[in-house]
Protein backbone atom coordinates (compact mmCIF):
# COMPACT_ATOMS: atom_id res chain seq x y z
CA UNK A 1 0.00 0.00 0.00
CA UNK A 2 1.03 3.61 -0.59
CA UNK A 3 0.61 5.30 2.77
CA UNK A 4 1.51 8.76 1.50
CA UNK A 5 1.56 10.23 -1.98
CA UNK A 6 5.03 10.49 -3.47
CA UNK A 7 6.61 12.75 -6.05
CA UNK A 8 6.62 11.34 -9.59
CA UNK A 9 6.81 14.58 -11.58
CA UNK A 10 8.89 13.39 -14.56
CA UNK A 11 6.52 10.63 -15.65
CA UNK A 12 3.18 12.22 -14.77
CA UNK A 13 4.11 15.36 -16.71
CA UNK A 14 4.06 13.14 -19.80
CA UNK A 15 0.70 11.52 -18.99
CA UNK A 16 -2.96 12.24 -19.60
CA UNK A 17 -5.92 10.75 -17.76
CA UNK A 18 -9.00 9.86 -19.78
CA UNK A 19 -12.13 9.11 -17.76
CA UNK A 20 -14.96 7.04 -19.24
CA UNK A 21 -18.09 8.53 -17.68
CA UNK A 22 -20.89 7.79 -20.10
CA UNK A 23 -22.44 4.76 -18.40
CA UNK A 24 -26.00 4.69 -17.13
CA UNK A 25 -25.54 2.37 -14.16
CA UNK A 26 -28.97 0.81 -14.60
CA UNK A 27 -28.70 -1.31 -11.42
CA UNK A 28 -29.01 1.91 -9.41
CA UNK A 29 -32.54 2.13 -10.81
CA UNK A 30 -34.24 5.49 -10.15
CA UNK A 31 -31.00 7.08 -8.90
CA UNK A 32 -29.85 7.13 -12.53
CA UNK A 33 -33.16 8.14 -14.12
CA UNK A 34 -31.91 11.72 -14.53
CA UNK A 35 -28.12 11.35 -14.22
CA UNK A 36 -25.29 9.06 -15.29
CA UNK A 37 -23.80 6.78 -12.66
CA UNK A 38 -20.59 8.84 -12.30
CA UNK A 39 -22.75 11.85 -11.38
CA UNK A 40 -24.54 10.06 -8.53
CA UNK A 41 -23.96 11.73 -5.16
CA UNK A 42 -21.61 10.07 -2.68
CA UNK A 43 -20.17 10.77 0.77
CA UNK A 44 -22.10 13.90 1.73
CA UNK A 45 -20.54 16.37 -0.72
CA UNK A 46 -19.06 14.52 -3.68
CA UNK A 47 -20.09 12.73 -6.85
CA UNK A 48 -18.72 9.27 -7.69
CA UNK A 49 -16.58 10.63 -10.53
CA UNK A 50 -14.71 12.91 -8.10
CA UNK A 51 -12.68 9.93 -6.88
CA UNK A 52 -11.11 9.09 -10.25
CA UNK A 53 -10.53 12.78 -11.00
CA UNK A 54 -9.06 13.48 -7.55
CA UNK A 55 -6.76 10.48 -7.87
CA UNK A 56 -5.47 11.87 -11.16
CA UNK A 57 -4.83 15.35 -9.75
CA UNK A 58 -3.31 14.04 -6.52
CA UNK A 59 -1.06 11.75 -8.58
CA UNK A 60 0.22 14.82 -10.44
CA UNK A 61 -1.64 14.33 -13.74
CA UNK A 62 -2.87 17.72 -14.93
CA UNK A 63 -4.25 16.87 -18.36
CA UNK A 64 -7.64 15.18 -18.14
CA UNK A 65 -10.44 14.32 -20.54
CA UNK A 66 -13.90 13.09 -19.52
CA UNK A 67 -16.07 11.26 -22.06
CA UNK A 68 -19.80 11.66 -21.31
CA UNK A 69 -22.91 10.29 -22.98
CA UNK A 70 -25.95 9.06 -21.03
CA UNK A 71 -28.07 11.86 -19.46
CA UNK A 72 -24.95 13.95 -19.07
CA UNK A 73 -26.34 17.35 -18.04
CA UNK A 74 -25.98 16.83 -14.28
CA UNK A 75 -22.46 15.46 -14.75
CA UNK A 76 -21.35 18.21 -17.12
CA UNK A 77 -22.72 20.92 -14.84
CA UNK A 78 -20.85 19.41 -11.89
CA UNK A 79 -17.59 19.22 -13.87
CA UNK A 80 -17.94 22.80 -15.07
CA UNK A 81 -18.52 24.06 -11.53
CA UNK A 82 -16.04 21.95 -9.61
CA UNK A 83 -13.23 21.15 -12.05
CA UNK A 84 -12.54 24.48 -13.77
CA UNK A 85 -9.24 25.27 -12.02
CA UNK A 86 -6.81 23.98 -14.67
CA UNK A 87 -4.44 26.46 -16.35
CA UNK A 88 -3.69 25.94 -20.06
CA UNK A 89 -0.63 28.19 -19.88
CA UNK A 90 0.91 25.60 -17.55
CA UNK A 91 0.21 22.80 -20.04
CA UNK A 92 -2.81 21.75 -17.98
CA UNK A 93 -6.17 20.93 -19.48
CA UNK A 94 -9.61 19.63 -18.69
CA UNK A 95 -11.90 18.61 -21.55
CA UNK A 96 -15.49 17.44 -21.30
CA UNK A 97 -16.11 15.26 -24.34
CA UNK A 98 -19.68 14.29 -25.19
CA UNK A 99 -20.02 12.30 -28.38
CA UNK A 100 -19.49 14.97 -31.04
CA UNK A 101 -19.55 12.62 -34.05
CA UNK A 102 -16.10 13.75 -35.18
CA UNK A 103 -15.46 10.46 -36.98
CA UNK A 104 -18.96 9.68 -38.26
CA UNK A 105 -22.64 9.97 -37.49
CA UNK A 106 -22.73 7.69 -34.45
CA UNK A 107 -22.73 8.23 -30.69
CA UNK A 108 -20.10 6.37 -28.68
CA UNK A 109 -20.56 2.71 -29.55
CA UNK A 110 -18.47 1.44 -26.60
CA UNK A 111 -15.67 2.37 -24.22
CA UNK A 112 -12.97 2.06 -26.88
CA UNK A 113 -14.97 4.12 -29.35
CA UNK A 114 -15.30 6.85 -26.70
CA UNK A 115 -11.53 7.26 -26.94
CA UNK A 116 -11.22 6.63 -30.69
CA UNK A 117 -13.63 9.46 -31.56
CA UNK A 118 -11.41 11.91 -29.65
CA UNK A 119 -7.96 10.86 -30.88
CA UNK A 120 -7.34 14.30 -32.41
CA UNK A 121 -8.16 16.09 -29.15
CA UNK A 122 -5.90 13.79 -27.14
CA UNK A 123 -3.10 14.17 -29.69
CA UNK A 124 -3.22 17.97 -29.26
CA UNK A 125 -1.92 17.50 -25.70
CA UNK A 126 0.93 15.27 -26.98
CA UNK A 127 0.96 12.92 -23.97
CA UNK A 128 3.51 10.12 -23.99
CA UNK A 129 1.24 7.95 -21.84
CA UNK A 130 -2.50 7.73 -21.32
CA UNK A 131 -4.31 6.37 -18.27
CA UNK A 132 -7.81 5.12 -19.07
CA UNK A 133 -10.11 5.29 -16.05
CA UNK A 134 -13.63 4.20 -15.20
CA UNK A 135 -15.55 7.10 -13.69
CA UNK A 136 -17.88 5.06 -11.50
CA UNK A 137 -15.78 3.53 -8.69
CA UNK A 138 -14.90 4.74 -5.19
CA UNK A 139 -11.22 4.39 -4.18
CA UNK A 140 -7.95 6.27 -3.61
CA UNK A 141 -5.00 5.36 -5.82
CA UNK A 142 -1.67 6.85 -6.91
CA UNK A 143 -1.65 6.29 -10.68
CA UNK A 144 2.01 7.29 -10.89
CA UNK A 145 2.97 3.96 -9.31
CA UNK A 146 1.14 2.16 -12.09
CA UNK A 147 2.77 4.37 -14.75
CA UNK A 148 6.22 3.57 -13.38
CA UNK A 149 5.53 -0.17 -13.47
CA UNK A 150 4.26 0.14 -17.05
CA UNK A 151 7.49 1.79 -18.20
CA UNK A 152 9.86 -0.41 -16.19
CA UNK A 153 8.31 -3.64 -17.46
CA UNK A 154 7.96 -2.51 -21.07
CA UNK A 155 4.28 -3.43 -21.20
CA UNK A 156 1.95 -2.75 -24.10
CA UNK A 157 -0.86 -2.37 -21.57
CA UNK A 158 -0.85 -2.39 -17.79
CA UNK A 159 -4.17 -3.35 -16.21
CA UNK A 160 -5.22 -2.27 -12.73
CA UNK A 161 -6.43 -5.30 -10.77
CA UNK A 162 -7.85 -5.96 -7.35
CA UNK A 163 -7.56 -9.23 -5.47
CA UNK A 164 -10.96 -10.71 -4.58
CA UNK A 165 -12.11 -14.09 -3.24
CA UNK A 166 -12.09 -16.34 -6.29
CA UNK A 167 -15.79 -17.16 -6.44
CA UNK A 168 -16.71 -13.49 -5.94
CA UNK A 169 -14.94 -12.70 -9.22
CA UNK A 170 -17.68 -14.18 -11.39
CA UNK A 171 -19.12 -10.71 -12.04
CA UNK A 172 -15.81 -9.18 -13.18
CA UNK A 173 -13.35 -9.40 -15.99
CA UNK A 174 -10.67 -11.68 -14.53
CA UNK A 175 -6.94 -11.71 -15.31
CA UNK A 176 -5.27 -15.11 -15.59
CA UNK A 177 -1.64 -14.32 -14.81
CA UNK A 178 1.65 -16.19 -14.55
CA UNK A 179 4.19 -15.93 -11.74
CA UNK A 180 5.49 -12.62 -13.16
CA UNK A 181 1.98 -11.10 -13.31
CA UNK A 182 1.95 -11.17 -17.10
CA UNK A 183 -1.64 -11.65 -18.26
CA UNK A 184 -1.94 -14.88 -20.24
CA UNK A 185 -5.73 -14.78 -20.58
CA UNK A 186 -8.57 -12.36 -19.96
CA UNK A 187 -11.90 -13.94 -19.04
CA UNK A 188 -15.11 -11.89 -18.86
CA UNK A 189 -17.42 -12.91 -15.97
CA UNK A 190 -16.21 -16.53 -15.77
CA UNK A 191 -18.20 -19.21 -13.97
CA UNK A 192 -14.92 -20.69 -12.70
CA UNK A 193 -12.44 -17.79 -12.30
CA UNK A 194 -8.73 -18.58 -12.68
CA UNK A 195 -6.80 -18.33 -9.42
CA UNK A 196 -3.76 -16.20 -8.64
CA UNK A 197 -0.57 -18.30 -8.72
CA UNK A 198 0.19 -19.33 -5.15
CA UNK A 199 -3.20 -18.09 -3.91
CA UNK A 200 -5.78 -20.66 -5.00
CA UNK A 201 -8.69 -18.98 -3.22
CA UNK A 202 -8.22 -15.54 -4.84
CA UNK A 203 -8.51 -14.06 -8.33
CA UNK A 204 -7.40 -10.82 -9.99
CA UNK A 205 -10.39 -8.75 -11.11
CA UNK A 206 -10.04 -5.86 -13.53
CA UNK A 207 -10.65 -2.37 -12.09
CA UNK A 208 -11.24 -0.86 -15.53
CA UNK A 209 -7.93 1.05 -15.31
CA UNK A 210 -5.46 0.77 -18.18
CA UNK A 211 -2.11 2.41 -18.97
CA UNK A 212 -0.80 2.63 -22.54
CA UNK A 213 1.79 4.48 -24.50
CA UNK A 214 -0.45 6.89 -26.36
CA UNK A 215 0.68 6.05 -29.88
CA UNK A 216 0.34 2.32 -29.22
CA UNK A 217 -3.22 2.87 -28.02
CA UNK A 218 -4.05 4.95 -31.10
CA UNK A 219 -2.80 2.12 -33.32
CA UNK A 220 -4.97 -0.39 -31.46
CA UNK A 221 -8.03 1.84 -31.63
CA UNK A 222 -7.64 2.37 -35.37
CA UNK A 223 -7.21 -1.37 -35.90
CA UNK A 224 -10.31 -2.06 -33.82
CA UNK A 225 -12.36 0.61 -35.61
CA UNK A 226 -11.63 -1.12 -38.91
CA UNK A 227 -12.94 -4.45 -37.61
CA UNK A 228 -16.66 -4.77 -38.47
CA UNK A 229 -17.10 -7.52 -35.88
CA UNK A 230 -15.79 -5.51 -32.90
CA UNK A 231 -18.08 -4.22 -30.17
CA UNK A 232 -15.66 -1.26 -29.68
CA UNK A 233 -15.06 -2.13 -26.03
CA UNK A 234 -11.83 -2.24 -24.02
CA UNK A 235 -12.75 -5.28 -21.95
CA UNK A 236 -14.29 -7.28 -24.79
CA UNK A 237 -12.03 -6.33 -27.70
CA UNK A 238 -8.93 -4.19 -27.07
CA UNK A 239 -7.55 -5.94 -23.98
CA UNK A 240 -8.10 -9.57 -25.18
CA UNK A 241 -6.34 -8.72 -28.46
CA UNK A 242 -3.31 -7.29 -26.65
CA UNK A 243 -3.23 -10.25 -24.25
CA UNK A 244 -3.04 -12.56 -27.27
CA UNK A 245 -0.62 -10.60 -29.46
CA UNK A 246 1.21 -8.20 -27.14
CA UNK A 247 2.44 -7.85 -23.58
CA UNK A 248 -0.21 -7.24 -20.92
CA UNK A 249 0.86 -6.83 -17.29
CA UNK A 250 -1.33 -6.82 -14.18
CA UNK A 251 -0.87 -4.04 -11.65
CA UNK A 252 -2.11 -4.97 -8.18
CA UNK A 253 -4.12 -2.30 -6.42
CA UNK A 254 -2.41 -2.89 -3.08
CA UNK A 255 0.81 -1.58 -4.65
CA UNK A 256 -0.65 1.86 -5.36
CA UNK A 257 -3.68 2.36 -3.14
CA UNK A 258 -3.43 5.38 -0.86
CA UNK A 259 -4.28 5.14 2.83
CA UNK A 260 -4.01 7.72 5.58
CA UNK A 261 -3.02 5.22 8.25
CA UNK A 262 -6.56 5.26 9.64
CA UNK A 263 -7.97 2.93 7.01
CA UNK A 264 -7.56 -0.75 7.91
CA UNK A 265 -7.08 -2.04 4.34
CA UNK A 266 -7.11 -1.17 0.66
CA UNK A 267 -10.52 0.25 -0.26
CA UNK A 268 -12.19 -0.09 -3.67
CA UNK A 269 -15.93 -0.26 -4.26
CA UNK A 270 -18.15 -0.60 -7.27
CA UNK A 271 -21.26 1.06 -5.83
CA UNK A 272 -23.35 -0.17 -8.73
CA UNK A 273 -26.37 -1.52 -6.84
CA UNK A 274 -28.67 0.16 -4.33
CA UNK A 275 -27.43 -2.12 -1.55
CA UNK A 276 -23.76 -1.48 -2.36
CA UNK A 277 -24.36 2.27 -2.67
CA UNK A 278 -26.24 2.48 0.62
CA UNK A 279 -23.70 0.34 2.46
CA UNK A 280 -20.68 2.32 1.20
CA UNK A 281 -22.26 5.59 2.34
CA UNK A 282 -23.34 4.23 5.71
CA UNK A 283 -19.85 2.77 6.23
CA UNK A 284 -18.55 6.35 6.34
CA UNK A 285 -20.33 6.88 9.66
CA UNK A 286 -18.14 4.30 11.45
CA UNK A 287 -15.71 5.47 14.11
CA UNK A 288 -12.84 4.26 11.90
CA UNK A 289 -14.32 4.10 8.39
CA UNK A 290 -12.79 1.93 5.70
CA UNK A 291 -12.51 5.04 3.51
CA UNK A 292 -10.95 8.13 5.10
CA UNK A 293 -12.48 11.29 3.63
CA UNK A 294 -10.62 13.41 6.17
CA UNK A 295 -7.19 12.71 4.68
CA UNK A 296 -5.86 16.19 3.86
CA UNK A 297 -2.83 14.77 2.05
CA UNK A 298 -5.08 13.06 -0.53
CA UNK A 299 -8.21 15.24 -0.72
CA UNK A 300 -11.30 14.34 -2.71
CA UNK A 301 -11.86 17.47 -4.78
CA UNK A 302 -15.39 18.47 -5.70
CA UNK A 303 -17.71 21.40 -6.27
CA UNK A 304 -17.77 23.28 -2.96
CA UNK A 305 -21.21 24.83 -2.70
CA UNK A 306 -21.39 27.99 -0.56
CA UNK A 307 -23.87 27.21 2.21
CA UNK A 308 -24.15 28.04 5.93
CA UNK A 309 -22.98 25.56 8.58
CA UNK A 310 -25.16 22.68 9.72
CA UNK A 311 -27.55 23.66 12.50
CA UNK A 312 -29.05 21.65 15.39
CA UNK A 313 -31.91 23.24 17.31
CA UNK A 314 -34.28 22.51 20.22
CA UNK A 315 -33.25 20.87 23.46
CA UNK A 316 -36.16 19.44 25.36
CA UNK A 317 -37.34 15.91 26.15
CA UNK A 318 -38.59 14.22 22.97
CA UNK A 319 -37.62 17.21 20.84
CA UNK A 320 -33.84 17.44 20.79
CA UNK A 321 -31.82 18.15 17.67
CA UNK A 322 -29.07 15.53 17.71
CA UNK A 323 -26.93 13.33 15.48
CA UNK A 324 -25.11 10.22 16.69
CA UNK A 325 -22.49 8.47 14.52
CA UNK A 326 -23.63 10.53 11.54
CA UNK A 327 -22.25 12.85 8.87
CA UNK A 328 -24.16 16.11 8.40
CA UNK A 329 -23.24 18.42 5.52
CA UNK A 330 -23.43 22.20 5.35
CA UNK A 331 -26.80 23.87 5.00
CA UNK A 332 -28.60 21.11 6.96
CA UNK A 333 -31.03 21.86 9.80
CA UNK A 334 -31.74 19.14 12.33
CA UNK A 335 -34.69 20.61 14.18
CA UNK A 336 -35.80 18.74 17.29
CA UNK A 337 -35.14 15.39 15.61
CA UNK A 338 -32.75 12.48 16.01
CA UNK A 339 -30.25 10.98 13.57
CA UNK A 340 -28.37 7.75 14.08
CA UNK A 341 -25.75 6.31 11.75
CA UNK A 342 -26.98 8.48 8.88
CA UNK A 343 -25.48 10.67 6.18
CA UNK A 344 -27.13 13.95 5.16
CA UNK A 345 -26.06 15.74 2.00
CA UNK A 346 -26.19 19.51 1.61
CA UNK A 347 -29.35 21.40 2.50
CA UNK A 348 -31.38 18.64 4.15
CA UNK A 349 -34.01 19.70 6.73
CA UNK A 350 -35.19 17.17 9.33
CA UNK A 351 -38.21 18.46 11.23
CA UNK A 352 -39.21 18.01 14.86
CA UNK A 353 -39.93 14.61 16.38
CA UNK A 354 -38.61 12.75 13.34
CA UNK A 355 -36.43 9.68 13.95
CA UNK A 356 -33.94 8.77 11.22
CA UNK A 357 -31.63 5.75 11.36
CA UNK A 358 -29.16 4.36 8.79
CA UNK A 359 -30.38 6.80 6.14
CA UNK A 360 -28.63 8.27 3.10
CA UNK A 361 -30.42 11.53 2.35
CA UNK A 362 -29.48 13.34 -0.85
CA UNK A 363 -29.37 17.16 -1.21
CA UNK A 364 -32.26 19.46 -0.37
CA UNK A 365 -34.61 16.73 0.85
CA UNK A 366 -36.87 17.43 3.80
CA UNK A 367 -38.23 15.01 6.38
CA UNK A 368 -41.55 15.89 7.99
CA UNK A 369 -42.50 15.87 11.65
CA UNK A 370 -42.95 12.52 13.40
CA UNK A 371 -41.54 10.57 10.44
CA UNK A 372 -39.69 7.35 11.31
CA UNK A 373 -37.22 6.20 8.68
CA UNK A 374 -34.78 3.30 8.82
CA UNK A 375 -32.51 1.78 6.14
CA UNK A 376 -33.45 4.24 3.40
CA UNK A 377 -32.01 6.18 0.48
CA UNK A 378 -33.91 9.42 -0.09
CA UNK A 379 -33.50 10.98 -3.54
CA UNK A 380 -32.58 14.63 -4.03
CA UNK A 381 -35.33 17.12 -3.25
CA UNK A 382 -37.83 14.60 -1.87
CA UNK A 383 -40.36 15.90 0.68
CA UNK A 384 -41.11 13.15 3.21
CA UNK A 385 -44.64 13.76 4.54
CA UNK A 386 -45.42 14.13 8.21
CA UNK A 387 -45.70 10.83 10.07
CA UNK A 388 -44.41 8.57 7.29
CA UNK A 389 -42.98 5.28 8.60
CA UNK A 390 -40.49 3.30 6.51
CA UNK A 391 -38.36 0.35 7.58
CA UNK A 392 -40.74 -1.34 10.02
CA UNK A 393 -43.19 -3.20 7.75
CA UNK A 394 -41.39 -4.97 4.85
CA UNK A 395 -44.58 -5.85 2.97
CA UNK A 396 -45.89 -2.29 3.10
CA UNK A 397 -42.51 -0.88 2.16
CA UNK A 398 -42.34 -3.18 -0.85
CA UNK A 399 -45.74 -1.96 -2.09
CA UNK A 400 -44.90 1.73 -1.79
CA UNK A 401 -41.18 2.06 -2.52
CA UNK A 402 -38.24 0.37 -4.22
CA UNK A 403 -37.16 -2.19 -1.59
CA UNK A 404 -34.02 -4.31 -2.06
CA UNK A 405 -33.41 -7.87 -0.91
CA UNK A 406 -31.42 -6.47 2.03
CA UNK A 407 -34.35 -4.31 3.10
CA UNK A 408 -33.05 -0.93 1.90
CA UNK A 409 -35.78 1.36 0.55
CA UNK A 410 -35.19 3.93 -2.16
CA UNK A 411 -37.68 6.80 -1.89
CA UNK A 412 -38.30 9.21 -4.77
CA UNK A 413 -40.79 12.07 -5.16
CA UNK A 414 -43.01 10.20 -7.66
CA UNK A 415 -43.30 7.38 -5.10
CA UNK A 416 -44.33 9.88 -2.44
CA UNK A 417 -46.85 11.45 -4.81
CA UNK A 418 -48.55 8.07 -5.27
CA UNK A 419 -49.18 7.79 -1.53
CA UNK A 420 -51.82 10.53 -1.69
CA UNK A 421 -53.10 9.75 -5.18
Amino acid sequence: MVERPGLHAPIVRDAMAYVLAGGRGSRLLELTDTRAKPAVYFGGKSRIIDFALSNAVNSGIRRIGVATQYKAHSLIRHLQRGWNFFRPERNEGFDILPASQRTGDDWYAGTADAVFQNIEIIADYRPEYIVILAGDHVYKMDYAKMLIQHVEQGADVTIGCIEVPRMEATGFGVMHVNEKDQVVAFVEKPADPPAIPGRPDHALASMGIYVFRTQYLFDQLRRDAADPHSSRDFGKDIIPHIVQYGKAIAHRFQNSCVTSGAEPEAYWRDVGTLDAYWEANIDLTAIIPSLDLYDRAWPIWTFAEIVPPAKFVHDEPGRRGEAISSLVSGGCIVSGSSLRQSLLFTGVHVHSYARVERAVVLPNASIGRHARLKNVIIEKGVHIPEGLVVGEDPALDHKRFRRTERGVCLITQPMIAKLSA
